[in-house]
């Protein structure tokens, strides 16, 4: 598969899920979202549905789902603004128009003495032709125009801060969660395609070349000794095999109910930094259960979180240098290697990812995921939120922090691989 289609597909799928689970959780505690964003920078593609913007943007480095209220309205109406207004058949507003009033010469227009969209959801101002203050009621989907650009008003209660603690927990935690359950259904596929491993001393197939093909094995065979030492699992078949790299040994095989015995010189194969190996060509044995592929996707992935989580612990004691992590650089790569691969192994390696996003955006550093949930935390055990300016603040920082570890990792992808 081209390296870079794969790379697309992988971390478009790892994003699109994470983020997914953001929105889902947002939408179902009531907080309105503005966008659903795959990517940054400029936006190649967008549609609307259900109040939110889907958009495809230039960048493929991450995403993000933008809810009402964590970040300040671009546009703000000020007392003294002339503005135009359209009614629903109820007499509410629908629209209120900033510039370019001439589009819409159906509008009214005032000149804003007070506007309240968050709470009291009103606008009051004076006709063109009235002194008299008039008080207009926006409707609650009611949208401004700027530029002709729609954006939807957000009442209070629609926004992400007016939502309890265990609601925005939950809404921020279920990105990193969707990256785990991706992980398990990519190892389910896997599994249910590839098979599990057997533990005997079965052939479960042959490569097209080696000593196991030209000596007439195939698959279902089982080995019953090695120069007669007897083995019974993969383990111990495999630990013999290995052992006696270039040597000549006496197989005794079973097939069908019948034995036969046949002789294979194990091929050398070289294992970096370590010592080489024999090789006779046969691949383990495998089957499918349901209950066992179920299985093996949970298992699985509770594995890579263990490793993955060792190595971020070996890399905060030290144990671990900064120049063995690989940036958006070194994944490219690793993932062009990986695809080369096979299908099977670029599942796995998709899994790998996957659960890695998950755990790094569980981490407490500001602007990740589980920065945001520290935040919640604390406001759970004071009992009053955190400033919104200085929270945003350590955002910023952090991420700035983030962004300059990105480069330093990437200049290191950079000149272990090309230089």
């Amino acid at each position: 598969m081209n390296t870079f289609l794969a790379v697309i597909v992988i971390f478009g799928l790892l994003v699109f899920i994470h983020e997914w689970g953001h929105l889902v959780f947002a939408k179902r505690a009531g907080i309105l979202c503005r966008e659903f964003a795959i990517g940054f920078g400029p936006k190649l593609f967008s549609f609307v549905r259900n109040e939110t913007t889907y958009t495809i943007r230039l960048l493929p480095l991450g995403g993000f789902v933008r809810m009402a209220g964590e970040d300040p309205e671009l546009v703000q109406i000020k007392p003294g603004y002339d503005i135009g207004l359209t009614f629903t058949e109820e007499g509410k507003v629908k629209q209120l128009i900033i510039n370019n009033k001439s589009k819409h010469p159906d509008c009214k227009v005032i000149q804003v003495e007070k506007i309240d969209m968050e709470r009291e959801l009103i606008v009051k101002g004076y006709t063109e032709d009235s002194d008299e203050l008039v008080t207009y009621e926006l409707d609650r989907q009611a949208v401004y125009l700027y530029d002709e650009k729609s954006t939807q008003i957000a009442p209070y209660d629609r926004q992400f801060a007016s939502k309890s603690i265990g609601q925005r927990a939950l809404a921020i935690f279920a990105g990193p969660f969707m990256n785990f359950v991706l992980a398990v259904v990519v190892l389910i596929l896997y599994a249910a395609i590839a098979g599990l491993p057997v533990n005997e001393s079965l052939v479960g197939g042959v490569t097209d070349d080696g000593p196991a093909v030209e000596a007439g094995l195939e698959s279902g065979d089982r080995i019953e000794a090695i120069d007669g030492e007897e083995v019974s699992t993969w383990e111990e078949m495999t630990e013999v095999i290995q052992a006696r790299p270039n040597e000549s040994m006496e197989f005794d095989i079973s097939r069908d109910g019948e034995a036969f015995s046949v002789t294979m010189t194990a091929d050398e194969r070289e294992i970096p930094e370590a010592d080489n190996i024999g090789v006779i060509g046969v691949m383990a044995p495998t089957e499918k259960t349901l209950t066992g592929i179920l299985a093996f996707g949970f298992t699985q992935t509770y594995e890579y979180t263990v490793l993955i989580v060792e190595a971020l612990g070996m890399l905060v004691t030290g144990q671990f240098s900064l120049d063995a992590l690989a940036g958006p650089v070194g994944i490219y790569n690793y993932t062009g290697e990986v695809a080369a691969m096979g299908i099977l192994v670029l599942f796995q390696w998709a899994a790998i990812l996957s659960v890695n996003l998950g755990i790094i955006n569980l981490l407490p550093l500001p602007a990740l995921d589980g920065g945001r949930l520290l935040f919640i935390g604390l406001e759970a055990v004071r009992g009053k939120p955190i400033d919104p300016q200085k929270e945003g603040m350590v955002h910023f920082i952090g991420f700035a922090l983030l962004m300059l570890l990105v480069l330093a990792v990437t200049w290191n992808d950079i000149n272990r691989i090309f230089l």
